[in-house]
């Protein structure tokens, strides 16, 4: 390797906006993160939404927000409601008690 052409490589404390700090190494003086392992959701399993600009909010009004459970119980209605027709034949004589 050749001499006095490397950055200096020191040890400093990483700050996240979590507020979690930690002690690594790195060529910068400062290190300022927007997400760790502290606060990341693949890390955590909570969904974070960085609402910018109203984005998600013109979303959801403008498609509703819709789960899983309700986009199921949807089908499932459907599907229901199909089978209520097919079963209900046309032109068939109830009985009458």
């Amino acid at each position: 390797m050749k001499p006095a052409i490397h950055p200096e490589y020191l040890e400093v404390e990483a700050h996240c906006a979590c507020g979690a700090k930690w002690m690594t190494r790195s060529t910068s003086k400062d290190l300022h993160l927007d997400v760790c392992s502290e606060c990341h959701p693949f890390f955590t399993g909570r969904q974070k939404l960085l609402d910018t600009e109203g984005r998600i909010t013109r979303f959801t009004k403008k498609f509703g927000a819709q789960t899983v459970e309700k986009a199921k119980t949807a089908a499932k209605v459907v599907k229901d409601t199909k089978a209520k027709k097919a079963s209900a034949k046309p032109g068939a004589k109830k009985k009458a008690t």
